[in-house]
């Protein structure tokens, strides 16, 4: 049926002890115990979310997630066993075979480790490989210069800039809008 992906590996991929793998419903209670009681600040401030959730909010989300056939949502997992991150593909369009890109690294000390990069190239492959994707499209805030830098380097193309298009406390901040499309995608991979 167009729009049903059959996903039977629950690990992606793996790298220094950490694990990129499919959220399964078991893991609605730790998404939330360890990442959400309170939400880093600074978490909330890249993705643009608000810091205070209420946990029924949180699982009920996480557990509807998992059953929309227009997102694909992995977790990613440190060496400890903490659930640290998620990287998603949603708003997924069959028809089109494009969709919207993101990734949050809840916790500061696994920032700038070279963690979300490795997610982001992961999560793109998968994108083109197993969804036959032609398109795969993200928003990132101009503050967030670690998450450009990897998105350049992952081969996504700055499209556009929606101009003081968000809040950074007092000031207002751009939206980048970026993308990388299955023929740009093809000619990274054959550099490799």
């Amino acid at each position: 049926m167009k729009g049903e992906v059959v996903l039977n590996e629950k690990i992606i991929a793996e790298k220094d002890g950490f694990i990129l793998r499919l959220a399964q419903a078991q893991d609605a209670q730790p998404y939330f115990d360890q990442n959400y009681c309170p939400l880093d600040p600074e978490a909330a401030r890249l993705t643009g979310c608000k810091t205070a959730f209420e946990k029924d909010e949180v699982v009920s989300f996480f557990l509807q997630s998992l059953d929309q056939q227009d997102r694909v949502f992995f977790l990613i997992i440190a060496p400890d066993g903490r659930i640290i991150g998620e990287s998603v593909i949603n708003e997924i369009d069959w028809e089109l075979r494009c969709a919207n890109f993101r990734i949050g690294i809840f916790h500061p000390a696994e920032r700038g480790r070279g963690i979300g990069a490795w997610a982001i190239e992961c999560t793109r492959d998968f994108a083109f490989e197993q969804l036959g994707l032609h398109r795969l499209a993200l928003d990132v805030y101009s503050f967030n210069l670690r998450a450009q830098k990897a998105y350049l380097k992952a081969g996504f193309k700055t499209e556009g800039v929606l101009r003081d298009a968000v809040r950074d406390g007092d000031r207002y901040a751009d939206d980048i809008l970026m993308a990388i499309l299955e023929d740009e995608w093809k000619a990274l991979r054959r550099m490799k």
